[in-house]
């Protein structure tokens, strides 16, 4: 296991590795297979159901934001992955709002509807409105009949609803696979991804997983013209002599040209009238972020396309956060935003996307962008300046009471005897401090200051801090996840380095900067300053003495499995969460391995609840309990274990006798409801107790349960 596999859980959104990869690869590795949590006991009945409280949810600090699919006028409007999109001439503005399996409209006014399906339920049904079905829609053109085409790549068909919102299948047979030319239904494709329409009414379809760009006529004749299905590669040539590789976005100007965004060799395409296709910016299977004219220029994943009229093409780059301009002589520029991940409003250069995928642009050149890491529609004035048009992240950075604050993937919790909570603010990378009262403010780093510098305060700086402990004498330990070390601040406020040396990645034991980490996830301190670390990357639980120490508790590098066992000859899979008691035992969060995981003070290691690669939602004793990627863990004064569940988005109790129940949330709602328990949860990804108090990092927020169950 690798930090690559450890980083993608990103728990603060969980699934968010699938936004800068294809959605091809979103149905693949989030979306099915024996990955997916069944729903086995999710509404608790049984002996072990889920817990009768009348406790309630509410937030505590920050902005929840994230997924939804709520209708309404900006901020109030509620996404889920937005990707590709469309603008008429009226200025409104349509959403392929994939994961929520619907077509959305926006107003000029911000006013957000649903056009076409209804949110969370998939098919492939024709009809009027919420009748019609769809499959991971992804990318819309518009005709100037206002007749909108849609790529319902699930279904690998081609889609077009009415102004009257009236679904019909153009092209394709649902749930059938190939590259067959043809009309109507004889015709298919396989994950058509990215569409775009000329002046005779003619789409263009990039056929991601075909390597092919394909053209549809009005009357649905469906033939390749480019690329060769079977054949994927980098070639320029004409018609079916070019290669692509996962082409995703397509944009055509005023002189008929098509642009394609060659989204695994990180290369913009141009193909003429003719069927010629040359690249006209990037070079083909490098990564980067390098202006410059043509091959000199470099990309990260360009997803989405966009041409004005004077030609310019716009490319969502989405592996770099940013907006590239590539003039029609192919000088790639940057034109919006500032390259680190969030969600903020404001200049060209300090304005900040997540994955940002589908681009449109109107008749007066505003440029509109999904910003699908958001679940935000984002405006883009000629100045390169952003707005938001719809929907609301709640990212940001700001120090504050309650909602005034604002977190960027809040991830571990950490509570002292005072009732003070401290966040690994991740995105932002900082440690944040909330008080008793819900006052927030920055207890180390600078938010979008990433590094490694030891210091006090704002002088330090953290690189995606993961895990948060503290000790009796208010001592924060954190786990610095993207500089593989173990920092620790004191209580004046000064950060130093316990152990590991910054940018080197490895699993040697030693003291201080000899030992090495491989993205130390989750940390917890005992009453004798013993510090312990899930070491993710490496697949292990180490330990850190007060005086630096580091040596490996359990697990063996390199070796990911579930096995129980003594110290070296046990095994887990990517353990995240883990906390001590005053005993000396450990308790683990084994993310990939959806298991709880007891050490004791002995070090012998077993399996506490779920089962090893068996996902669900299911409530019960030990082995018969299942999880879905838990993240985080938190320890009560009655030895209750409350576990972050995280792709199931729950908080779940085991008592000391093992007996797991459903504290918070509702298995299959990645959304959040303050209201009464089970009430629901968007992505739990910490946790932390203080007396009778359960914190919960939710989305953007710190939510809050006053009197636990």
């Amino acid at each position: 296991m690798n930090k690559s596999k450890i980083h993608s859980h990103s728990f603060s959104s969980y699934g968010r590795q699938c936004l800068v990869i294809s959605l091809l690869a979103v149905l693949s590795a989030c979306g099915g297979g024996s990955g997916t949590p069944s729903t086995t006991n999710s509404s608790g009945s049984g002996s072990s159901g889920s817990t009768t409280s009348t406790s309630s949810l509410a937030v505590f600090a920050g902005t929840v934001g994230g997924p939804g699919s709520t209708n309404g006028t900006g901020a109030a409007a509620s996404f889920n992955t937005p990707n590709g999109m469309a603008v008429d001439a009226s200025g409104n503005v349509y959403v392929a709002d994939t994961f929520n399996q619907i077509i959305r409209k926006i107003t000029p006014a911000g006013l957000t509807t649903t056009l076409a399906g209804t949110a969370g339920v998939t098919g492939s049904a024709d009809g009027t409105g919420a009748a019609a079905s769809f499959r991971f829609p992804t990318s819309i053109a518009v005709d100037s009949g206002d007749n909108l085409y849609v790529t319902d790549a699930g279904n690998n068909t081609i889609r077009k609803i009415t102004p009257a919102g009236v679904t019909s299948t153009l092209a394709g047979t649902a749930d059938t696979i190939g590259s067959s030319d043809g009309t109507g239904g004889a015709a298919s494709f396989d994950y058509p991804y990215g569409i775009a329409i000329d002046g005779s009414n003619n789409l263009y379809v990039t056929d991601y997983s075909n390597s092919t760009v394909r053209k549809v006529t009005p009357a649905g004749v469906v033939t390749t013209l480019a690329g060769s299905p079977g054949s994927p590669g980098s070639v320029d040539g004409t018609g079916r002599a070019a290669q692509f590789i996962a082409p995703t976005g397509i944009a055509l100007d005023s002189q008929g040209n098509l642009y394609v965004a060659d989204y695994h060799e990180n290369n913009v395409r141009k193909i003429t009238p003719a069927g010629v296709v040359t690249t006209l910016a990037g070079q083909a299977g490098v990564s980067g972020h390098a202006e410059g004219s043509g091959s000199a220029a470099t990309f990260s994943a360009p997803l989405g396309l966009a041409v004005d009229a004077s030609g310019n093409v716009f490319v969502a780059d989405s592996g770099n956060n940013v907006i590239r301009k590539i003039s029609s002589s192919g000088v790639v520029t940057l034109f919006s935003g500032s390259g680190e991940t969030g969600g903020a409003d404001g200049s060209s250069t300090s304005a900040t996307f997540n994955a940002p995928f589908g681009l449109a642009i109107d008749a007066s050149g505003n440029l509109y962008v999904s910003d699908s890491g958001n679940d935000t529609v984002r405006k883009v004035a000629s100045n390169g300046s952003v707005s938001t048009l719809a929907g609301s992240s709640g990212s940001g950075s700001a120090d504050g009471a309650g909602a005034i604050a604002t977190f960027n993937g809040p991830n571990g919790l950490a509570s002292d005897s005072a009732g003070n909570v401290y966040v690994a603010d991740r995105n932002n990378n900082i440690i944040r401090k909330i008080s008793p009262a819900g006052v927030v403010s920055t207890l180390a780093g600078t938010a979008g200051n990433q590094g490694s510098s030891d210091g006090a305060s704002g002088a330090a700086s953290f690189f995606s801090p993961t895990g948060v402990a503290v000790d009796s004498a208010n001592n924060v330990y954190v786990a610095d996840f993207g500089n593989n070390t173990v920092r620790v601040i004191s209580s004046a406020g000064v950060v130093t380095t316990l152990a590991g040396s910054a940018g080197t990645t490895g699993s040697s034991d030693g003291t201080g900067s000899a030992a090495r980490f491989n993205a130390p996830y989750g940390v917890a301190v005992d009453s004798s300053g013993n510090v312990y670390v899930t070491d993710s990357g490496n697949d292990t639980v180490r330990k850190i003495t007060p005086a630096g120490v580091v040596s490996t508790l359990a697990g063996t590098a390199g070796h990911a499995n579930s096995t129980d066992g003594m110290g070296s000859a046990a095994r887990f899979s990517g353990p995240t969460g883990i906390v001590v008691d005053g005993s000396g035992n450990l308790y683990v969060t084994d993310f990939s391995n959806y298991t709880v995981r007891k050490i004791s003070a002995a070090g012998v290691v077993s399996t506490l609840a779920g089962t090893a690669n068996n996902s669900g939602t299911a409530n019960g004793s030990g082995s018969a309990a299942q999880f879905y990627k838990p993240s985080a863990i938190a320890l009560d004064g009655s030895g209750n274990l409350y576990v972050a569940d995280t792709g199931n988005d729950l908080v779940r109790k085991i008592t000391p006798a093992g007996s797991v129940s459903t504290v918070a949330g509702t298995a299959g709602t990645a959304s959040f409801n303050a209201a009464t328990l089970p009430a629901s949860l968007l992505l739990p990804s910490g946790v932390a107790i203080s007396g009778t108090t359960l914190y919960i990092a939710t989305g953007n927020a710190i939510a809050v349960v006053a009197n636990k169950p």
